[in-house]
């Protein structure tokens, strides 16, 4: 009879949350975190986000501070992030459109996934992701100024984050091994948990009028990705789940800058 996963405690499971998600350095996770699947961190994806997004904000009030112009210090505040999450969700889009889009076969797909090495698809998609949440994001610091850029960037990424274990709950794994499978299901409860914090920071973050359309096309990014997924793979995978995040951010960035200049 197979035994119940261990269970880390919530301290724990935020403590693998910023260790799975992000390059910190931090300490080494207690035997119980290190053994927990990763689904049951889940929950805390969103604080990890939130946090990425405020060392983001900060290196737009820095660019705003030493007079570079909107588009540079965007691009300054992306690059903090990819630094401290070691390039995780763009990897994964990257992996997604090489897969996607070069293979013929499900068995191809994955395969191709599986490749460490970059194509056409993954270079262009990475190209557009990062210019799309650049100009975004200037647009934002144009119209409103750091604040309104940072609490925007600090929004995204804790609402693309809760979009990681919907994705979980909403699909199967694709494969029977790999990082898709071996995170489990997040579970109901521990979903809710994500959205609900996700939610409460963007409504705080956020105008009021913007969290309505935000919150309507950010999930329908997610299913439209799922899905993509659906149909291509038949699941999600470490890679799917990557991608997911990185259309869900640049819909809620694009979103916002859409409404400060309406």
């Amino acid at each position: 009879m197979a035994s119940d996963p261990p269970t880390a405690g919530r301290m724990g499971e935020a403590h693998l949350a910023f260790v799975f998600l992000t390059r910190l350095p931090l300490p080494r996770l207690a035997d119980a975190a290190a053994r927990a699947p990763v689904g049951h961190a889940a929950w805390a994806f969103p604080l990890v986000g939130l946090a990425v997004g405020l060392a983001g904000a900060l290196a737009l009030w820095g660019a705003a501070l030493a007079g570079l112009s909107p588009l540079v210090g965007a691009l300054a505040a992306l690059a903090v992030t990819v630094a401290l999450t070691g390039a995780l969700h763009e990897d994964g889009l990257g992996d997604v459109a090489d897969g996607f889009g070069g293979g013929h076969t499900r068995e191809r797909k994955l395969e191709i996934m599986r490749d460490s090495r970059v194509g056409s698809y993954g270079v262009l998609a990475l190209l557009f992701s990062v210019a799309l949440r650049a100009g975004a994001l200037a647009a934002l610091l144009e119209s409103g100024g750091p604040s309104a850029a940072g609490a925007g960037l600090i929004a995204a990424m804790g609402l693309s984050r809760a979009a990681i274990p919907l994705t979980m709950v909403l699909l199967p794994p694709a494969r029977a091994d790999g990082l898709g499978a071996a995170a489990g299901s997040p579970g109901a409860l521990r979903l809710g948990v994500a959205l609900v914090l996700a939610a409460v920071a963007a409504a705080v973050l956020l105008p009021a009028a913007t969290l309505a359309p935000l919150f309507a096309l950010g999930l329908i990014a997610v299913l439209l990705m799922t899905g993509l997924a659906r149909r291509q793979i038949g699941g999600h995978t470490g890679d799917v789940l990557g991608a997911v995040e990185q259309v869900t951010q640049a819909t809620v960035l694009l979103t916002l800058s859409a409404l400060a200049g309406a």
